[in-house]
C-alpha cells in the first residue's frame, strides 16, 4: 500500500505572497544560522544519580565536549574547549568516557589517550601513544577499567582486543579476549566476576553476523573461562547489559527483528537465550527500570516509540507519542532520561518519571519558525519487483513565497550513508534551508537501511550500486507521478555511501540532473585496497569478495562509467579523510573535466570524515545551492558566492 500525509499540500503558501522562482525564495534560514548553532547532544549517561553527557560545540570548532547536568538541569561543562571527548576506534568510535565515582575517564581525539579527571586536578594519562580505546566500564572489584582497545603500534591491520587498564600504576594494559578482529559493548555483571561483550571477524559488520561472549574471572581477576552464548545461524546481537539479578539481556534479530532477549548466566551449560519481547518492532535501545520493568526505544514504520516492557510477562505500553528518534536510555535511583528528537526539535534531554515525560535540556539549535518549517510526509512506494521502500517527503515551505503559476518544485534526494544506516524525520535545519528556498526534498530509507527488519537490511547484499540506485530513481518518480516536483529538475546528494549512491546514479540513470558528494566513492576496487580496517572488508558483503570479483567492482564504480554523466557534479571532501580517501573525489573530478562536464570540487584542510567545524560546512552548504542555482537557472537570494564550475580542463564559468 502506498501512503502519504495529506497534513500539508505539497506546495504551500499564503494569501499575500511574492511570486518568485523556486529556489530563490528569500529565508531565515541560513547555512551560517545553522552551522554557527550546530550543537548537538549523544552518549547520555547516569552515575549517582547525576546525568553526564557529551555535547558537540560549534563555538568549538565541532568539539566533542563533557557536560553534566545540576540540579536545575543547566549544563556544567567539565572538559576543556581545547580538547575533544571522542574515541577513534573503528575510526568511527563509541562511547568515549566514562564516569566512575568522583573519576571522569575520557578519551582524547588529538592523540587517543585515556584521561582521568579528578577534583581539583588537571587531567592526567594513563594510557600510551598508538593505543585507541572506547566503551570503558569500571571494574572496581579489581582497581581497573575494562575496555575495548585498538592498537596501532605494528605495521600490519591494527589489533582490536578487550583489555584491562590498571588505574593504580602505570603498568601494561592486560589482554583478557583477542579471539576475534573486532571488540564491542563490554558490559560487567553485578559481582564484577564476570563480563559480557560482543565480538566480530571480517566479513561482517556488527549488523551481520555477531558473536556474544561471556568471561568469567578467577579471584585474582584474572581470565578462568569463555562462554558463548548460543545461536542458531547468523545473528546481529547488541547491548548487552546485566540486570541487578545477574540476568544478561540483549538485542538480538533472530527471527527477522531486533528485539529484547536475556541469559541465565548461571546455567549457561543448559540454557538457550529467552525472547523477553515478541514484537514485530526494532528495539534501538534499553534500560534495566528495575527487577520486573525495562524502558525500551523502538521503532516502527518509520517512527520512534518509547516503551515500558514487563520482563515477566513481555507485554509492552507505550509512553507518550511517537518520536522521530530515541535512544540513550539511562536510569537513576527514581528516574530515567533519554535523548529524542521530534520533527520540530533536535535531539534534547528528557526526564521521564512513572509515564510522564519532560524536556529538561536543549542545546543551542537554530529556531525556525512555524511559517518557515516543512513537516516531513512519511512514503511508502513502489520498486524493485513487487517491493517496496520508505522516505520522507519535505515540501517547500515559506510563508512569503510561492512558485510561479503553472510549475512545480524542484527536488533535492537525500540519501543516507553507512550504506546500511537509516534517516528519520527529525528536525534538520539543513533540510529547512532548502524547502524554505522553494525545494521539495526526498530523504530517502532506500531497501538496506536499517529499521525495516533484518530481511529488508539484507536486500541491500550484494545489491549495493543497484537497489539503492533503483530506490532513489523510483521515489523521484512516484512523486513525479503525484504531481508534487518537476521531473525536470532533480538532484540528488549524499555523504560516504550516500555518496556513492549520488555518484552512481548520475553514472547508471538518466533520472538526475545534477548531483552533489559529500566524501562519495567513485573508485570500488581502490576502496578495497585503500581503507580502514573497519570497513576493510564490507564490500564483501555488499558486493563480494575481492579480487575474485573485480568485474563487478569495476562495473559499478562510478570512475568507469564516467563517459554515463553528463549532468552537473559538485564534489566536497575533507583532505584528512581515512575512511574515503580524497583520491576518491579528486580522481572523478579529473575525469569529469577531460570530458568537459561541468563539476566543481572544493576540498578542506583539517576535516575528515564528515565535516565539524561551522566554517567549512557553511561554506559546503551555500556552494551547493550557488550550484543549482547555475544548473536550474535561478539566481539564489541572499548574496550567494558562485561556485566556479569547471566545463573542461583549463575553464570555468
Amino acid at each position: 500500500m502506498i501512503v502519504k500525509s495529506t497534513n500539508q499540500s505539497p506546495v504551500s503558501g499564503p494569501t499575500n505572497h511574492t511570486t518568485a522562482a523556486f529556489g530563490a525564495w528569500e529565508s531565515p534560514v541560513t547555512a551560517a544560522s545553522i552551522f554557527e548553532a550546530a550543537d548537538s547532544v549523544s552518549y547520555l549517561t547516569t552515575e549517582n544519580d547525576q546525568v553526564y553527557f557529551i555535547e558537540s560545540k560549534a563555538a568549538a570548532d565541532g568539539k566533542n565536549i563533557l557536560f553534566k547536568l545540576d540540579s536545575n538541569n543547566d549544563g556544567v561543562q567539565l572538559s576543556s574547549d581545547q580538547s575533544s571527548v571522542r574515541s577513534r576506534v573503528h575510526e568511527y568510535g563509541g562511547r568515549p568516557y566514562l564516569v566512575d565515582g568522583e573519576d571522569i575517564y575520557y578519551s582524547q581525539f588529538k592523540d587517543q589517550k585515556i584521561y582521568r579527571i579528578s577534583e581539583g586536578v588537571e587531567p592526567q594519562a594513563i594510557t600510551d601513544d598508538k593505543l585507541r580505546y572506547m566503551d570503558c566500564i569500571a571494574d572496581k572489584k579489581n582497581n581497573r577499567l575494562i575496555c575495548v582497545r585498538e592498537d596501532h603500534r605494528g605495521i600490519a591491520e591494527p589489533e582490536n582486543t578487550l583489555v584491562a587498564v590498571s588505574i593504580g600504576d602505570s603498568s601494561e594494559d592486560e589482554i583478557l579476549f583477542a579471539g576475534s578482529d573486532f571488540v564491542s559493548s563490554p558490559s560487567l555483571s553485578p559481582d564484577g566476576n564476570s563480563v559480557a561483550f560482543i565480538t566480530w571477524s571480517h566479513p561482517n559488520m556488527p549488523w551481520d553476523d555477531t558473536q556474544l561472549r561471556i568471561l568469567k574471572f578467577a579471584s585474582d581477576g584474572s581470565v578462568k573461562t569463555v562462554i558463548d552464548v548460543p545461536q542458531n545461524g547468523n545473528v546481529a546481537i547488541k547491548n548487552p547489559e546485566y540486570a541487578k539479578d545477574g540476568l544478561l539481556y540483549f538485542v538480538a534479530d533472530f527471527d527477522n527483528w531486533w528485539t529484547l532477549y536475556r541469559f541465565d548466566v548461571s546455567v549457561a551449560q543448559n540454557k538457550v537465550p529467552e525472547k523477553v519481547l515478541d514484537k514485530q518492532i526494532e528495539v534501538r535501545s534499553y534500560a534495566i527500570e528495575n527487577d520486573t520493568s525495562a524502558i525500551i526505544a523502538y521503532s516502527k514504520e518509520g517512527e520512534d516509540h518509547l516503551a515500558r516492557v514487563n520482563l515477566s510477562t513481555g507485554e509492552m505500553e507505550n509512553i507518550g507519542h511517537a518520536f522521530s528518534s530515541v535512544g540513550s536510555i539511562s536510569v537513576t535511583s527514581d528516574a530515567a532520561y533519554f535523548i529524542a528528537s521530534t520533527p520540530y526539535s533536535d535531539n534534547a534531554i528528557y526526564h521521564l518519571k512513572g509515564n510522564v515525560y519532560q524536556k529538561v535540556y536543549q542545546p543551542s539549535s537554530p529556531e525556525i519558525d512555524k511559517d518557515f518549517l516543512s513537516v516531513p510526509q512519511p512514503i511508502v512506494f513502489p520498486t524493485g519487483v513487487n517491493e517496496t521502500a520508505y522516505g520522507f517527503y519535505y515540501p517547500p515551505k515559506n510563508h512569503h513565497f510561492i512558485g510561479p503559476k503553472g510549475t512545480l518544485p524542484p527536488l533535492i534526494v537525500k540519501v543516507h550513508g553507512g550504506p546500511v544506516g537509516a534517516t528519520n524525520s527529525s528536525l534538520n535545519p539543513s533540510i529547512q534551508f532548502w524547502t524554505s528556498r522553494g525545494f521539495a526534498v526526498f530523504d530517502v530509507n532506500h531497501r538496506g537501511s536499517t529499521g525495516y527488519g533484518r530481511m529488508f537490511r539484507k536486500k541491500l547484499y550484494p545489491n549495493w550500486g543497484i537497489v539503492d540506485v533503483e530506490d532513489a530513481s523510483n521515489g523521484v518518480k512516484w512523486l513525479a507521478s503525484q504531481d508534487f516536483i518537476d521531473a525536470d529538475k532533480v538532484a540528488i546528494r549524499g555523504g560516504s555511501a550516500g555518496g556513492y549512491t549520488t555518484l552512481a546514479a548520475m553514472a547508471f540513470q538518466n533520472v538526475f540532473k545534477a548531483g552533489t558528494s559529500y566524501f562519495g566513492i567513485s573508485d570500488l576496487e581502490i576502496l578495497a585496497r585503500d581503507t580502514h580496517k573497519f570497513e576493510s572488508r564490507y564490500l564483501d558483503q555488499l558486493i563480494g569478495p575481492y579480487p575474485e570479483m573485480k568485474s563487478v567492482y569495476d562495473q559499478r564504480s562510478p570512475i568507469n562509467s564516467v563517459e554515463n554523466i553528463t549532468a552537473p557534479l559538485l564534489l566536497l571532501q575533507g583532505l584528512d579523510d581515512k575512511v574515503v580517501p580524497p583520491n576518491q573525489s579528486e580522481m572523478i573530478f579529473n575525469a569529469l573535466k577531460d570530458n568537459c562536464v561541468a563539476t566543481a570540487y572544493i576540498s578542506f584542510e583539517g576535516e575528515g570524515h564528515g565535516f565539524r567545524k561551522p566554517a567549512n560546512n557553511i561554506k559546503a552548504l551555500n556552494s551547493e545551492l550557488s550550484f543549482y542555482g547555475q544548473v536550474f537557472g535561478f539566481v539564489p537570494a541572499g548574496g550567494i558566492e558562485p561556485v566556479q564550475l569547471v566545463t573542461c580542463n583549463n575553464e570555468s564559468d
